[in-house]
């Protein structure tokens, strides 16, 4: 298993030789779908480190 994934991860980047348009849409999905991964993790780090949430700002001006 532990081959698997450091064969995965030194595979990123390369040349991908696609031969029908199928396997090209399949590669694009997947593309497609690391990204929404990557969103998906690293939104709520930023919401939480960046946006700060502000307890004071309930009260308003009063």
């Amino acid at each position: 298993m532990g081959n698997q994934i450091t064969n995965f991860f030194s595979s990123i980047g390369e040349p991908v030789a696609i031969g029908t348009l199928v396997e090209y849409y399949d590669y694009i999905k997947a593309v497609e779908y690391l990204i929404c991964v990557g969103f998906l993790i690293a939104f709520p780090i930023f919401y939480k480190k960046v946006i700060m949430y502000d307890k004071d700002a309930e009260s308003g001006n009063e």
